[in-house]
């Protein structure tokens, strides 16, 4: 059993949340409490689309605010969409911005915050502590289950010059409060309810395994490896089951706030790189490469992978180490499975010409420095050339 002695002195981060039905009704009570009077609205147009962004702008304006609704967003936001919405926000006067939707969207939202207070380009905020000017009142309902954008410090958002992934990692991107209502997940499909659960569950494992782990952080990311589990496919199967529902939207919250404070590892850093050059969707993305990073990770950090085995449900008792690996391996893909999430990168586009770039931009990704097993650029070519 692994037994760290927490002992080193470590710092948390998190926002006020509220999660439970209904709790997307209080948005007007904050953006009220935060005396705002014009309100941005960022969302895209599939939440737009689901009903839920035009609610809560509705609502909005029942209470005597002027919504500015922005939803040109896509998935993996680019810069100039950031810069699109800050350009608005400032024109129009904006005093406050509201986020809804999946990461995207909530994503969108950080950088617009940060280029309105600080009147830059949103890519000089590149790396960790580079936003100086805390964001204006930020209130974010997320409707998906598995970014854990609404409670993390972390923005990611697409440099089109260079088809990079950049993180902005700051105190200034965690949203002022969060409101987790399970009700606004149920317009998700099958397939969106899986790669967003699959996404959770790899941001519950590499914060577990992180080099930057700690026992607050290993509380969240076991628990939310449990849920994810025992839900996943029920949420998949029964959309408007309000339990499974419930579980997958509070497992995305624990992993959140586990990865926030616990970082991530390779299976993020190589995630970003092919969303930044090839715009291929991140859940996914994590589910295929996950299982091939967990091999090569396996061996830095045993002990810590038996505890991953475990917490999805695996039996590894009695087993030796390499046969422990792929017992969990197994059953990673059998999770994968039973979501309907059964391809590989080929299937996505992804042709043996890609790797070295990809590998490369991997390599500079600030995730990588807290996976458990240093990576050359060689080595993430390996294994993206495993997952195709």
């Amino acid at each position: 059993m692994d037994r760290r002695c927490p002992q080193e002195l470590r710092k948390f981060v998190a926002p006020e949340f509220v999660f439970g039905p209904g709790a997307a009704d209080l948005a007007v009570r904050y953006a009220m409490n935060f005396e705002a009077r014009r309100v941005m609205l960022v969302t895209d147009p599939g939440v737009r689309a689901a009903g839920w962004a035009d609610k809560i702008s509705d609502s909005l304006r029942g209470a005597g605010m002027e919504p500015v609704v922005f939803d040109r967003v896509s998935p993996n936001p680019r810069d100039h969409e950031v810069m699109d919405g800050a350009e608005i926000y400032r024109a129009q006067g904006c005093d406050a911005i509201v986020a809804v939707g999946g990461g995207s969207p909530l994503d969108c939202a950080k950088g617009i915050g940060a280029v309105a207070t600080n009147e830059a380009h949103v890519l000089t905020f590149e790396g960790v502590d580079q936003v100086p000017v805390p964001c204006p009142p930020l209130i974010c309902l997320p409707t998906t289950s598995g970014t854990g954008a609404e409670v993390s410090q972390f923005a990611i958002v697409t440099d089109t010059d260079r088809g990079v992934k950049i993180a902005i990692v700051s105190k200034t991107m965690i949203p002022d409060v969060a409101l987790l209502d399970p009700l606004l997940t149920t317009t998700m499909d099958p397939a969106l309810t899986a790669a967003t659960g699959l996404d959770a569950l790899t941001h519950a494992v590499e914060a577990y395994v992180s080099n930057a782990s700690f026992a607050v952080t290993d509380l969240f990311a076991l628990s939310a490896m449990r849920r994810i589990a025992a839900s996943l496919k029920d949420a998949i199967d029964n959309p408007r089951d309000m339990c499974a529902r419930s579980e997958m939207l509070l497992a995305s919250l624990e992993a959140g706030l586990a990865f926030s404070n616990a970082i991530l590892g390779a299976v993020h850093a190589m995630a970003h790189a092919l969303g930044g050059l090839l715009d291929l969707p991140h859940g996914e993305c994590n589910a295929l490469l996950l299982p091939h990073v967990v091999r090569y990770n396996y061996d830095a950090s045993p002990e810590r992978f038996r505890a991953v085995g475990e917490a999805v449900g695996g039996d590894l008792r009695g087993l030796a180490d390499e046969a422990a690996r792929e017992a969990l391996i197994a059953r990673i893909e059998e999770i994968k499975r039973q979501a309907g999430v059964t391809g590989n990168l080929a299937d996505l586009g992804v042709t043996p010409d890609d790797l070295a770039k990809l590998a490369a931009n991997a390599a500079a990704d600030p995730c990588l420095l807290t996976n458990p097993k240093a990576a050359s650029a060689e080595e993430i070519r390996r294994i993206y050339e495993q997952a195709l």
